[in-house]
């Protein structure tokens, strides 16, 4: 139906704005990174407590994936202090040499944050171990305080900070995106060599991502808004 002026003429209706999106763009995407995993960790830690459905699946799975050899040990090794840990400082030197260059302020804030997450790690993992002292797979024997995996912490906020460090210094996108697939990678191959070999369960693993994803998409995402 059309609008009439006050003589009677027909005129244009004015447009309609849309509904103001609260969420939407950057915001929506933190949303899912921060929501999704703070759903899935609390989803596997109910079924973990109450021995559910998916926990006694995941033991059932685990079953049949634990294989020893050397190459998986390897996998699973890169998820130890002793390797995870040169490879962030290593390049957390080179991105803080390379902001301080440029005289930025606060030039210290991205690699003082890589340092508080990972020094975070046992403040979180090793509290969970003790509260839910779930037992690990029958080849590590007697025992509790397998979930989380500490291991798949230390290499998810390791080598996730590492990348988050070196992408505002890597020119064109090939480089940012080889640097990103690099570090998923690595991740899943620490994650498979520790259920491979038999030191955590699936789910243990998966727990462990899922709290890293949180404190990581934060990260990403205050990083874009300065960089914006």
């Amino acid at each position: 139906m059309r609008h009439t002026d006050p003589a009677g003429r027909p005129r244009t209706t004015p447009p309609v704005r849309g509904r103001p999106t609260i969420l939407s763009g950057p915001r929506a995407a933190l949303v899912l990174l921060l929501g999704l995993p703070a759903l899935l960790f609390a989803l596997i830690t109910w079924q973990v407590v109450a021995h559910g459905p998916l926990a006694r699946a995941d033991e059932h799975l685990s079953d049949s994936l634990v294989h020893r050899g050397a190459p998986t040990q390897f996998l699973a090794d890169l998820g130890g202090v002793m390797v995870a840990v040169p490879v962030l400082a290593l390049v957390l030197l080179y991105a803080a040499r390379r902001t301080r260059a440029t005289g930025r302020d606060h030039w210290w804030r991205p690699a003082a944050t890589a340092v508080l997450l990972l020094a975070a790690v046992p403040l979180w993992v090793v509290p969970l171990k003790e509260l839910i002292a779930r037992s690990g797979p029958p080849v590590m024997g007697p025992g509790t305080g397998f979930y989380p995996s500490g291991h798949t912490a230390t290499a998810s906020i390791a080598y996730g900070g590492a990348v988050l460090l070196l992408l505002p210094w890597l020119r064109g996108a090939l480089a940012r995106r080889t640097v990103v697939v690099l570090a998923v990678v690595v991740n899943i191959g620490v994650g498979f060599g520790l259920v491979r070999q038999g030191y955590h369960w699936p789910l243990d693993v998966v727990a462990s991502w899922c709290v890293c994803a949180i404190p990581l998409s934060l990260w990403w995402f205050l990083a874009r808004r300065r960089s914006g």
